[in-house]
């Protein structure tokens, strides 16, 4: 049903002039403008033509974006010609960077890490969408409209862009990813990969271009496990300046989140790896949810043991003390009396 919805999708953003659906063609069904009430309630005959396709009813004053475009329901983040996650890699590092951010500024339900999820961010081109490998979102609900996991993320009806994109470079993805920035030494050795792999065709602008002056994403990071180089591009102005990394952990520090990133050589669900994670500006790990559970059950257990000694150590004194009376001549039991 999907690879349907998505085909006429794509056909009428080639241009094809179509009327209003009929209810049995209606490819966004769960989206708000098609709801009678809102049909009922135009005064006006002018429309708003999309990629879509879709004549969208608009009243006077007009109804806002978020009440007339489509919504995450409507927008998947998976498309048939999509590939999927290129390695495990790109699984397991996405959930070491979301166990283990920690901003002091914000409670937990202020704000959303996405990965691998499509970010739709053009109002007038509703399809046009770009899939960072791991993204968050401030000021937004960790749950959609509090109540609901997300299936995309729809920049027009969350009302904020991400502030910080990451992206794992991978073979073929490399121009892309770094845009203007990109040189032949950052290209990845495409080992064991397949040319014919199908790919999406996407509408321009290119992914850095969406970051940089669509989304205008505050901070982006591209990392590659393949030479460890961690890069920063910080939005300035109007475009990207690539900043300076420390030889040191923090590799990167965010004043603004007051949050650093950096590489820490570790063992994580149960694979040894060079992984990118959150730390304090002294280079102090930020920990997962599991290794505070082992934390504190190892600071239960040491806390046990200290009481058992100590209990030991009173029994030890007391029947030294014991023994000293009974040299005297005295016994400890009537004393006890």
């Amino acid at each position: 049903m999907l690879w349907v919805v998505y085909s006429a999708l794509i056909e009428v953003s080639k241009g094809s002039s179509l009327t209003p659906p009929s209810p049995s063609t209606q490819l966004f069904k769960s989206s708000p403008y098609n709801r009678d009430s809102v049909q009922a309630e135009a005064t006006s005959t002018e429309t708003m033509n999309y990629a879509t396709g879709h004549s969208i009813p608009q009243v006077d004053p007009p109804l806002p974006p978020w009440e007339t475009l489509p919504t995450m329901y409507d927008l998947p983040s998976e498309f048939p010609e999509e590939p999927g996650l290129p390695d495990e890699f790109h699984n397991l590092q996405p959930q070491l960077l979301s166990r283990t951010l920690s901003l002091a500024d914000y409670e937990r339900e202020n704000w959303f890490t996405g990965t691998d999820l499509n970010i739709y961010y053009d109002v007038h081109h509703p399809l046009w969408h770009q899939r960072p490998d791991w993204f968050i979102a401030l000021n937004v609900s960790r749950l959609y409209e509090g109540h609901d996991l997300r299936n995309s993320y729809v920049v027009w009806q969350e009302g904020q862009s991400p502030t910080i994109v990451v992206e794992f470079l991978s073979p073929r993805t490399e121009r892309e990813d770094l845009g203007r920035f990109y040189r032949d030494s950052d290209q990845v050795p495409a080992a064991g990969t397949n040319d014919q792999t199908p790919v999406m065709q996407t509408t321009p602008p290119n992914k850095f271009e969406v970051y940089e002056q669509y989304l205008r994403v505050p901070h982006y990071l591209v990392y590659s496990r393949y030479t460890q180089r961690l890069r920063y591009f910080k939005l300035t102005g109007t475009q990207y300046a690539e900043q300076a990394t420390s030889t040191a952990n923090p590799l990167i520090w965010l004043d603004d989140l007051k949050i650093g990133l950096g590489i820490w050589h570790g063992e994580f669900e149960g694979i040894p790896a060079q992984w990118l994670r959150w730390c304090d500006e002294s280079g102090n790990w930020f920990l997962t949810d599991t290794e505070v559970a082992q934390q504190e059950a190892e600071a239960e257990r040491l806390a046990k043991e200290q009481l058992q000694q100590e209990a030991v150590a009173a029994q030890q004194d007391a029947e030294r003390l014991a023994e000293q009376l009974r040299v005297l001549g005295m016994n400890p039991d009537e004393l006890s009396e």
